[in-house]
């Protein structure tokens, strides 16, 4: 692999496998879940780079155990080892890796770092976290609700901060024709450009897109969601948030307006009793574990499909 040669897909952003490749990927997912004996070995000889710049339960143990359930050997990385942007500049770290390893996976602060990773590797690079987007989760997320009712159609009100999470449903969901609300105090309301972005695929697509403040949105929902009000980074600003966010904790009352067949989800982790309730996350109508699974299941079929 060199720097002169064409690189292949990427995925930072949920639009980058376009609706066709979505569908293929989700559908691979169910299937890998369904018959994971089917896939194993597949990549065998490949070599996969897992990079973490932060901390990470569901997104380190998921990525690497597809890794080896696949054949492939994960190289794990942490920020105190690479120094990206500190003790190397991104583009170098980008090129040296690009000529050991077969695809790049990196969980990153700044999305801009993503950018110049794709800018200068022949590698695929994937996006396992960033300040923009969250789209591995948001592979997740669509095969978890695919499990409950079809994606075309489906309302689901996401509650909270119009974070990276919030911008990978409103994407992912307006791709596959979903209606998605993103409801939460207007100071913290989703990028305007992945709205409009979204917007102008849910024209396409049949989906539509909602930004509102108004937590009685939730009425006729088929999937409630909510993310942690604080995110890794963010510590210093708790206090704040937590007094903005709290008419949007997801409790018992909340859940239940949205409807009788409404399902829970949560990217996790959870700060119980804080955006929701113990009742609500332990419900029997509650997919947060599914979706915890689901990662891996998504992963494996994501990287089978970027490594053909």
């Amino acid at each position: 692999m060199t720097a002169d040669t064409v690189r292949p897909h990427q995925f930072l952003m949920m639009t980058d496998l376009g609706l066709e490749g979505l569908t293929e990927v989700l559908d691979l997912a169910a299937r890998v879940k369904d018959d994971p004996a089917s896939v194993a070995g597949d990549l065998a000889g490949r070599k996969i780079g897992l990079f973490f710049q932060k901390p990470s339960t569901r997104t380190r143990v998921s990525c690497e155990t597809a890794v080896v359930d696949l054949g492939a050997h994960p190289v794990v990385m942490k920020q105190d080892e690479v120094g990206l942007g500190k003790r190397e500049a991104v583009q170098d770290v980008a090129r040296t890796l690009d000529r050991y390893l077969d695809l790049l996976a990196f969980r990153v602060f700044d999305h801009a770092d993503l950018d110049s990773l794709s800018d200068h590797a022949t590698a695929p690079v994937v996006n396992l976290l960033s300040d923009i987007s969250h789209p591995c989760q948001g592979l997740a997320d669509l095969q978890t609700v695919a499990e409950h009712r079809p994606l075309e159609g489906t309302k689901l009100t996401y509650l909270g901060d119009g974070n990276n999470v919030a911008h990978s449903l409103l994407l992912g969901g307006a791709m596959v024709a979903m209606h998605v609300r993103v409801v939460g105090p207007e100071s913290f309301a989703p990028d305007p450009a992945i709205v409009a972005a979204a917007e102008a695929i849910a024209v396409d697509t049949g989906g539509s897109v909602t930004v509102g403040t108004e937590p009685s949105l939730v009425e006729g929902s088929d999937v409630v969601y909510t993310d942690v009000w604080a995110s890794m980074g963010q510590e210093s600003e708790a206090l704040e948030r937590r007094a903005l966010f709290q008419p949007y904790r997801v409790d018992l009352e909340l859940f239940e307006a949205a409807g009788p067949e409404a399902v829970f989800m949560h990217c996790l982790p959870a700060h119980r009793d804080e955006e929701v309730t113990d009742a609500v996350i332990e419900h029997e109508r509650s997919a947060v574990f599914d979706q915890a699974e689901n990662r891996m299941h998504a992963f494996k079929a994501l990287v089978l499909q970027l490594l053909g």
